[in-house]
């Protein structure tokens, strides 16, 4: 009897202790199948989360980038002028398109009153650029030696569009289409001694003579390539007229002609 109970007793902790291996294994099992179950259902919540809102995250995306540039400007952030109190003063900018498709530009001024802009605005095509000259008047402060290589309180602010097709530049397209309107740069005044030459007074001289050619050439009628019309609306013949005047002549010369 002694026998049998132990080993009654023996096969049951054999029992035991082959059961608890096989138990724990079970809940390992079935806890790895719940995490990976969670795993599931969390995926399918994001998954079902960009399904329901694409455009929060390449909106918020967009927003963290910075804007591509439309427009190249020399100078880059600043307009530079002569310093000559009680006089009108000009500076120039170019302004070049540096995108695909055709731009439009304008500027804007804290000080209305006091300068202008030609042109104010306009079209671009790719690739196209033009000089833009800048008018300001200069005003005197008590210290003039302060405002020199100083940057004034007056700034000026360039903006872009992008434009579809061929149209005519009107400011109004900046309010009709507000949301696509970049600002390319704000710009700093600065003024240069007007009687001591240096590398930035000489380009700026460069560029307002370019600008001035330009706005030459622009009044210029065009080039006539088609036949004159005289009086009446009669057409002349060039070669006609050009065979006319050498018969004439050699009639004076006395050849005789056939």
């Amino acid at each position: 009897m002694a026998v049998t109970n132990e080993k009654s007793i023996s096969e049951g902790k054999v029992w035991r202790l082959c059961r608890l291996p096989f138990w724990h294994s079970t809940n390992a099992s079935s806890s790895s199948s719940q995490s990976s179950s969670t795993v599931h259902l969390q995926n399918q919540t994001m998954d079902h989360s960009n399904l329901l809102y694409p455009n929060s995250v390449s909106s918020m995306a967009k927003s963290l980038l910075p804007s591509r540039r439309r427009l190249s400007l020399d100078p880059p952030n600043k307009l530079y002028f002569p310093y000559e109190p009680g006089k009108q003063v000009r500076s120039a900018i170019r302004i070049k398109n540096i995108c695909r498709s055709r731009v439009a530009f304008k500027f804007q001024t804290t000080a209305p009153k006091s300068c202008y802009m030609r042109p104010p605005g306009g079209m671009l095509a790719p690739n196209e650029s033009l000089i833009a000259t800048v008018f300001k008047f200069v005003e005197h402060p008590e210290n003039n030696e302060k405002l020199l290589g100083q940057k004034s309180r007056v700034k000026f602010k360039i903006m872009s569009l992008k434009v579809k097709g061929e149209m005519d530049f009107v400011p109004e397209l900046f309010d009709e289409q507000k949301d696509e309107v970049a600002i390319e740069q704000i710009l700093q005044v600065v003024f240069l001694d007007a009687e001591r030459p240096c590398p930035t007074l000489e380009k700026l001289n460069r560029q307002l003579a370019e600008a001035d050619a330009a706005v030459e050439a622009r009044k210029k009628p065009p080039e006539e390539t088609g036949p004159r019309i005289v009086a009446e609306g009669l057409v002349i013949d060039e070669w006609k007229e050009r065979r006319e005047r050498y018969l004439a002549r050699q009639q004076v010369e006395g050849v005789d002609l056939v």
